[in-house]
């Protein structure tokens, strides 16, 4: 394993661990001893790694609140607060969608649908911008304190450097500033319809969030509101098992591609480290 500190390859393996089971290491050249997790968001924490992942793919994938994931933790005896667990979401929630945000660059397909929802953020209320492309797929998700031209613009622009390209057409509820934004953040090559009825499928795709935000009774601030929803959009996409609009898969395919991803997952984020 490199030294942390000095880069260097000739480091030794020591035969004491860490408290938690980590292998530690000495550096001959920089005479510094450090273990798995030194230099990494998870150094210093009290909890394994995979206690913690554990812990912040809970608190967004399920309808939790932060003191229902410590209680589920207590009863399999680890006792930590839920303000450790809020901490450890605002921590590794950005680390966990930027890996699969990386993960799915280029996959969205051509045709996408955009809309925007509303979310209540210490008491007002602000946009969620969305879309999904023709097989349901996410695209990309922005949330913006006003609807305007400029929040608009810079969506588009933020979901065509995520996906990779442009799509070769967007479907909106034609709310006015989407003709433009997607004119001049995506060029005018982009066909533009306008249909309230196609954009129907977004709008019920609009319920995994809403139905996940309403048992939290809002966000206290919009930077852990924009930090929540697009972690959690990431992580309901990256486990969407169907990939094509009314794809069958049996319950026991179900199971087993979601133990893949999910063992893939805690691999990846692990090594991104």
């Amino acid at each position: 394993m490199n030294c942390p500190h000095c880069a260097i390859t000739t480091t030794r393996k020591r035969a004491k661990q860490t408290k938690l089971g980590y292998t530690t290491f000495f550096c001959p050249q920089c005479r510094c001893t450090f273990n798995e997790r030194t230099g990494t968001p998870f150094n210093h924490l009290e909890f394994s790694t995979d206690i913690v992942l554990l812990a912040v793919l809970w608190r967004l994938r399920y309808k939790l609140s932060l003191r229902d994931v410590a209680e589920m933790f207590l009863m399999r005896g680890f006792q930590f607060t839920h303000e450790a667990i809020r901490d450890w979401e605002a921590r590794f929630a950005p680390l966990l969608a930027d890996q699969l945000r990386t993960k799915r660059r280029g996959q969205a397909g051509t045709s996408w649908y955009a809309d925007e929802t509303y979310l209540k953020v210490h008491g007002k209320w602000c946009y969620l911008y969305r879309a999904i492309d023709h097989d349901g797929n996410l695209v990309d998700s922005l949330l913006s304190e006003k609807r305007n031209m400029e929040a608009a613009q810079r969506f588009f622009k933020q979901a065509v450097d995520v996906v990779g390209h442009t799509p070769e057409q967007v479907t909106t509820d034609g709310h006015t500033p989407y003709p433009r934004a997607i004119r001049e953040a995506m060029g005018s090559h982009v066909q533009h319809r306008t249909s309230k009825y196609l954009t129907h499928r977004l709008e019920q795709d609009h319920r995994g969030i809403k139905q996940r935000y309403y048992p939290m009774r809002g966000f206290g601030t919009i930077e852990a509101a924009a930090r929540f929803c697009r972690a959690f959009d990431e992580l309901r996409n990256y486990f969407r098992l169907r990939r094509s609009m009314g794809e069958v898969i049996s319950l026991l395919e179900q199971r087993q591609a979601f133990l893949q991803r999910l063992a893939a997952l805690q691999t990846v984020i692990q090594a991104a480290l």
